[in-house]
Formats: structure tokens, C-alpha cells, sequence
């Protein structure tokens, strides 16, 4: 089994590609080790290594965030050896509740007066913004809109990333104004 590797815009955050599928739908998010034990003996595996403090399952990769200290040339030899062994077991990577997978993120709150444009910011977050947040590692989601303002929830990579506020401003801010001329600004929201 190979498994790549690529640098994400956050520097304490990785990304691993096994080459083949990690979750089927949907995405979860792991923040402490308590949830891993839980949901998935994946990112209990990964918990375990001393150092981690964050573990992101994609379609087809594995993001796994660091503390300040340890050295990615220190912790990347033992994760990578944690997601072999983990494959190589035949376990799978959620538990069978699968609590852990994120499909709809909790309450999305919008007035119905609104719906037609939320419609049309879900769908380009949907084909605009998440495959290129995939592509870095982490996955934002739409939580609301109110009074001209979206809401949006950022996992994986994007959480903690230093250039998160760039890409929520310049980026995605600047693409739903284009397109949606009732955006006015989009937030960051906390889980």
C-alpha cells in the first residue's frame, strides 16, 4: 500500500491519500481523542500517536492536524503507519453507528423568504468552493444566512488554517457576491 502525502495551506495540518476510499458520504471531523474512541477506530488509531489533535476523514483522504513542537518528519513516519496497519487490518475506518459522519452538520437556519437564495449558495459551495477546500484537505459547509450575511462551518485543514480568513474574505466572499448580489459578507461559525 502507498500512500501519498501533500502539504495543505495549514501548516499544522497533512494530508494522506491511502489510494483508495476513506468515507463513502459525507465527511467527519474528530477534534479530541474522547470522539475518535467512540466513532472510529481510524482516528482512535491516530489519536494515539502523541502530538495529534485533530483527525479529518474526506472521500478519499485523511487530514490530520499537529500541536505546536513535534515536527511533521517526527509524526509522519508513525501516522503513516497507523493508516497502513489500519487498512491492513480489514477494520473499518467508522464505527458501525457511524455517528462520527457529518451528512447534514446539525441545524441550518435561513428565513423561508430566503430559500431560493440559499438554494443558489449551497449549490455553488457545492460545485465551486468544497472540491477546491477538498483539494487542500478540509470541507466547508453552509450553516445559514441572515440579513445578507452567510454562515459557514470549515473542518479539516480549513480549521485553524492561518489563511482561512483570506479564503473566507477574498475567496468565498467574493464568488457568492458575484453571483448572489444579496451576499453582503461571509462568517466563520464554531461547531
Amino acid at each position: 500500500m502507498f500512500i501519498q502525502t501533500e502539504t495543505t495551506p495549514n501548516p499544522a495540518t497533512l494530508k494522506f491519500l491511502p489510494g483508495k476510499v476513506v468515507l463513502e458520504a459525507g465527511t467527519a471531523d474528530f477534534r479530541d481523542a474522547d470522539a475518535a474512541a467512540q466513532d472510529s477506530p481510524l482516528a482512535e488509531r491516530l489519536f494515539a500517536i502523541p502530538g495529534i489533535t485533530g483527525v479529518f476523514f474526506g472521500y478519499d483522504f485523511i487530514t490530520v492536524t499537529k500541536e505546536d513542537g513535534p515536527d511533521w518528519q517526527h509524526l509522519k513516519p508513525a501516522i503513516l503507519g497507523a493508516i497502513m496497519e489500519h487498512f491492513m487490518s480489514g477494520q473499518p475506518v467508522m464505527a458501525p453507528a457511524g455517528a462520527g459522519v457529518d451528512t447534514a452538520e446539525g441545524e441550518e437556519f435561513y428565513d423561508e423568504a430566503d430559500a431560493e437564495i440559499v438554494v443558489t449558495i449551497k449549490e455553488l459551495l457545492d460545485t465551486r468552493v468544497r472540491p477546491a477546500v477538498a483539494q487542500d484537505g478540509g470541507d466547508i459547509t453552509f450553516r445559514g444566512y441572515q440579513n445578507g450575511t452567510v454562515f459557514l462551518y470549515m473542518k479539516g485543514a480549513c480549521a485553524g488554517c492561518p489563511s482561512s480568513t483570506a479564503t473566507l474574505k477574498h475567496g468565498i466572499q467574493n464568488l457568492l457576491k458575484h453571483f448572489v448580489p444579496e451576499v453582503q459578507q461571509v462568517e466563520q461559525v464554531a461547531a
